[in-house]
């Protein structure tokens, strides 16, 4: 078996959670958008790329490569200096360590993809979070123009979201995908039915760590083009199968070890989730396993953060139901499914990732 490739993230360890102590720790909460549009500024205007390549550039040399006016460069690097973003020292600036440390190890251009993701698509129809909270669905979906009931099919109706929603899905799973390998053991499969796998970049890194698995890719018909771009690209053609699928009106092929559902299960209500593990019982060969891979809040529903900001997206605008479930939720479905057996595993890193698989006896 080959090793997957893993990218690190150095970060702090998790503090634990204590009570706010005063009126200046909400200060990053109640101005939490204009903290990321400085985040946001600073990519998209090439801020951090420049300083990667040319650290310690005073304001004036700045502005002159990025086109800003005097104001402009001023409001740009207060933003970015007082949120430690960037660091100045003298009269010039340079980016912060974490920030260098993504570009210099292979993840500037994935954190990059993520942030576009949270502008074009989540801010605005984050807006409506309130009134998806009142009436218990996805409001916020309105500000994506469309007449699709869901944010996935709506996508093929705004090819330039469509864009940035699979860039940004590829390198999620890019980055998560390496905790994926290392913990899912398929060495004794040789079958693996990948639901709702986006542009193909699971069963892409699936073949690289496991190169005897046959992979199957259930996908709209519009993720399901970029899929086989992908594949054709890796020379994985042959070895990948792509099919244009609908999980809620059609059966699943049956045959397989592994029925894979990667950062899936997050975005559908509880009665829907069980209706796909269903189906993926139904799919699976006798011994096999549904293995759900995604972010997971834990059981005493108090965190973790990323988790329950996470849950902002999924209430207000992808679909009816969906959010950073926990532990608990996905075990009882996989119970509710026929599945005998249930296995959870952390897989610690910068994001909540866990696996849980449901075996098939």
């Amino acid at each position: 078996m080959t090793p997957p490739t893993t990218i690190a993230v150095d970060v702090e360890p998790a503090r634990p959670s204590s009570p706010l102590q005063s009126i200046d720790d909400l200060t990053p909460i109640l101005f939490g958008a204009s903290a990321f549009q400085q985040l946001h500024a600073g990519c998209e205007l090439g801020l951090f790329d420049l300083l990667h390549r040319r650290p310690n550039l005073a304001k004036e040399q700045i502005a002159a490569e990025l086109s800003l006016q005097p104001r402009a460069i001023d409001i740009l690097l207060l933003g970015t200096t007082a949120l430690r973003l960037t660091e100045k020292s003298g009269a010039r600036y340079a980016n912060s360590p974490v920030i260098d440390g993504m570009a210099s190890n292979g993840i500037w251009q994935i954190f990059k993809d993520v942030v576009a993701f949270e502008q074009y698509i989540c801010y605005l129809g984050q807006y409506d979070f309130i009134d998806s909270l009142r009436a218990n669905t996805h409001v916020g979906l309105r500000r994506v123009p469309g007449s699709a009931p869901d944010l996935y099919r709506r996508l093929s109706e705004n090819p330039d979201l469509e864009q940035v929603f699979y860039r940004y899905m590829h390198s999620w799973s890019k980055l998560s995908n390496p905790l994926l390998f290392r913990h899912l053991d398929l060495s004794r499969a040789r079958t693996v039915l990948d639901v709702g796998g986006g542009d193909g970049v699971n069963a892409i890194g699936l073949l690289k760590a496991f190169p005897h698995l046959d992979v199957t890719v259930l996908e709209l018909p519009g993720g399901a083009a970029f899929a086989r771009r992908t594949v054709a690209e890796a020379g994985l053609s042959d070895r990948i199968t792509i099919v244009e699928h609908d999980i809620f009106k059609d059966p699943f092929p049956a045959g397989f070890d592994c029925v894979l559902f990667s950062h899936l299960l997050v975005i559908w209500s509880p009665e829907e989730n069980v209706a796909l593990l269903k189906s993926a019982w139904q799919a699976l060969n006798p011994g096999g396993r549904a293995a759900i891979f995604c972010s997971i809040s834990n059981d005493e529903g108090t965190g973790p953060l990323m988790a329950a900001l996470d849950s902002v997206y999924f209430a207000a605008i992808p679909a009816e139901g969906g959010m950073i479930y926990a532990w608990h939720q996905y075990e009882a479905w996989l119970r509710a499914s026929g599945f005998t057996r249930t296995e959870r595993t952390e897989c610690g890193g910068w994001t909540p990732h866990g696996l849980i698989c449901g075996y098939k006896t």
